[in-house]
């Protein structure tokens, strides 16, 4: 009997020495933080001009204008003239947190009037094709693009309706 006493006077203290030990608790404090940045913003500095072009009355072709150089090549029944007029691809100036990327998204076609004549506008491209802010918070964003212009085309003004084209920039 005094075996099964000592049995059960120990069995009873294991017992209430791990219930104390199940009801001890540990507490750890953290605070909830967030960083809130400037919003990135563009806004335009020159609008996209493929310049003067002429066209032949039985083909039409295309004028490329590559962004980093404004330089133009044409296609086809499209000719460059010595007078080039004002050749020059859209720029923007990008601004945001120093050192953020951002994706830059533009439009996949545009027409440009003149009257009811038109043209199609399409391949645009950005340089740089990725974006990365500066240490000041800011890029230089130049836009080109690929004018497709029709046989016998009429000569003219043609100019995109109403806001232009949209090109638009966020942060990855």
């Amino acid at each position: 009997m005094k075996k099964t006493l000592f049995f059960s006077a120990a069995l009873l203290i294991g017992a209430i020495q791990s219930s104390i030990a199940q009801t001890q608790n540990a507490n750890a404090n953290a605070h909830a933080k967030a960083t809130v940045v400037v919003p990135i913003a563009i806004s335009n500095i020159n609008d996209l001009n493929f310049g003067n072009i002429a066209v032949s009355a039985s083909a039409g072709g295309t004028v490329v204008l590559d962004p980093t150089n404004n330089t133009r090549t044409s296609s086809n029944g499209v000719s460059l003239p010595a007078n080039q007029g004002t050749v020059q691809a859209a720029m923007f100036e990008v601004t945001g947190a120093p050192l953020f990327t951002y994706t830059i998204s533009v439009p996949s076609q545009l027409l440009v009037y003149n009257g009811s004549n038109n043209m199609t506008v399409n391949n645009f491209i950005s340089t740089p094709i990725a974006g990365s802010l500066d240490n000041s918070g800011k890029q230089t964003l130049k836009i080109g693009a690929t004018l497709t212009v029709n046989p016998n085309q009429a000569d003219g003004n043609y100019q995109s309706s109403g806001q232009g084209f949209t090109v638009t920039v966020q942060y990855n």
